[in-house]
């Protein structure tokens, strides 16, 4: 069930028990990265088979991480299995037991690094060892490349949103030293996710909701 990419990558496919998208995103991809001999969990969905698997990867120091506050899933059962760190935006606080210990998304262990978006509370997470970009929900995998997936049916105007406001917002992430581009929904990027995050700032945006 869980997949290796290579490059320390692990991710595995699990249906989200409280959203239901339709075909597209019926699926949640989490994944377990490898940062030199320590563990990274991003957006951990687990099940009993999984967390089997899990406990044959997970290594070193752990750091457990949250790209969008309501991606928290199973983030505390991983705490309490394979101890580490839990970093995220502040508000993932909000949505977990309370007393549950939060570092925040600035000055992470293993030198990672939350990047901040202009809008929003989405923090998609650098893993410099790995050399990968993980995205919560606003970059997607679709057709084989990355696009910037809209909460609405694409217009005109909403066209323009995106060339003039919605993109740039994202073009510092251009910057970042980084070959995988990690996703939630579809598939990953491996090897050349820098090309194809610029190709996604160029495009259209993409809109998915079931009919």
């Amino acid at each position: 069930m869980i997949e290796e990419l290579g490059h320390g990558i692990h991710r595995w496919l699990l249906r989200h028990p409280e959203w239901h998208p339709g075909e597209f995103g019926a699926l949640v991809g989490s994944c377990l990265v490898h940062e030199g001999e320590n563990t990274v969990l991003v957006d951990p969905l687990l099940d009993d088979e999984v967390t089997t698997q899990l406990d044959d990867l997970v290594r070193g120091e752990v750091v457990i991480a949250i790209t969008i506050p309501y991606h928290v899933r199973n983030c505390v059962d991983a705490l309490e299995r394979w101890g580490g760190t839990l970093v995220g935006h502040p508000d993932i606080a909000n949505k977990l037991p309370e007393g549950t210990p939060v570092h925040g998304d600035r000055d992470l262990p293993l030198d990672l690094v939350m990047h901040t978006l202009s809008r929003g509370k989405e923090r998609p997470l650098e893993l410099p060892r790995a050399k990968a970009l993980v995205f919560g929900d606003r970059i997607v995998g679709v057709d084989g490349g990355l696009r910037y997936w809209m909460n609405d049916p694409i217009t005109e105007q909403r066209r323009t949103w995106f060339q003039q406001t919605g993109a740039p917002a994202l073009r510092h992430l251009l910057e970042i030293d980084f070959e995988h581009a990690l996703v939630t929904h579809g598939e990953p990027v491996m090897d050349s996710g820098k090309p194809a995050l610029e190709d996604a700032l160029n495009a259209d945006p993409w809109y998915h909701r079931p009919s």
